[in-house]
């Protein structure tokens, strides 16, 4: 690979790479955040305002639970934890990749033709990345189809 080539790729690429698991870590982590504050928040409120409201506002507390519920729940489905420590754990590696590269360290070491060797490297990362992230979606849907089928099945026994 000639150096004209790399470094279009690292900038074409690499760096836009880098930039968007970045940017995606830092969005999950900010969403984690916020609905993880909010539970906790929320959690704390609603006994409080089980015992202090009157009867004619226990609707308060009824929708303040409901809200409760669907900010845990969003935090389960949605994996923003997962994905901030996931985007974040990939956008480091790529950078260290790059200083291996620099330093001619570990593969680079005494490697021919170190350029191709980190494009190889670079790909690979984010291949096994992308083919985890599918894994882990694809299961996810098919445990949800499984638990459908299961709960229609005994709901077509009841009957």
């Amino acid at each position: 690979m000639d150096q004209g080539q790399f470094e279009k790729y690292l900038k074409e690429r690499y760096e836009h790479q880098i930039n968007w698991y970045d940017s995606k870590s830092a969005k999950n982590k900010k969403l984690y955040m916020f609905f993880q504050w909010g539970v906790i928040i929320l959690s704390a409120i609603v006994p409080v305002l089980v015992v202090s409201l009157t009867q004619g506002l226990k609707w308060v507390t009824v929708a303040i639970a409901a809200i409760l519920a669907i900010g845990t729940s969003g935090l389960k489905t949605f994996k923003f934890q997962e994905n901030w420590i996931s985007y974040r754990t990939i956008a480091e590696t790529l950078k260290k990749e790059k200083y291996f590269y620099e330093a001619e360290l570990d593969d680079y070491k005494g490697s021919s033709d170190k350029e191709s060797l980190f494009v190889e490297r670079v790909e690979s990362l984010i291949s096994r990345e992308h083919s985890l992230w599918v894994t882990t979606h694809i299961e996810k849907e098919e445990k949800k189809e499984k638990k459908a089928k299961k709960a229609k099945g005994i709901r077509e026994r009841r009957y």
